[in-house]
């Protein structure tokens, strides 16, 4: 039996425990398996790409492809907005762009349907 675990691969805690067949991370909460720490790097090889296949990476500027109606509000971010900064991330549903669009604030967008600028 090894005395030390697997560093968290979301915040690199050093606390984590075993939990049954996982280990958990008592500081961000994440779960893995102990055979996906060979596969860590793997994990962020996550590809995602905009509507025209182009791959995105964090910190790129992105431009909205078509007009977007923004849920409870009648504001509507036109096409051709230009959205700086992005970070890519596991939101809910298909959102998997987390940004600050100029005018509106922040929030979460499709990869779909934006492009890269």
């Amino acid at each position: 039996m090894t005395d030390t675990l697997a560093l968290c691969p979301v915040c690199s805690s050093p606390y984590a425990y075993e939990m049954g067949a996982l280990l958990v991370c008592p500081e961000c909460g994440n779960e893995w398996s102990p055979e996906s720490d060979d596969d860590a790097a793997g994990a962020d090889a996550r590809v995602i790409k905009d509507a025209v296949g182009n791959v995105l990476a964090d910190g790129d500027t992105v431009t909205v492809i078509k007009d977007l109606k923004i849920k409870g509000s009648s504001t509507v971010i036109k096409v051709g907005t230009k959205v700086r900064g992005i970070r890519l991330m596991d939101g809910v549903g298909d959102h998997d762009i987390d940004c600050k669009v100029d005018g509106v604030g922040p929030m979460q967008l499709k990869s779909s349907v934006v492009k890269k600028a």
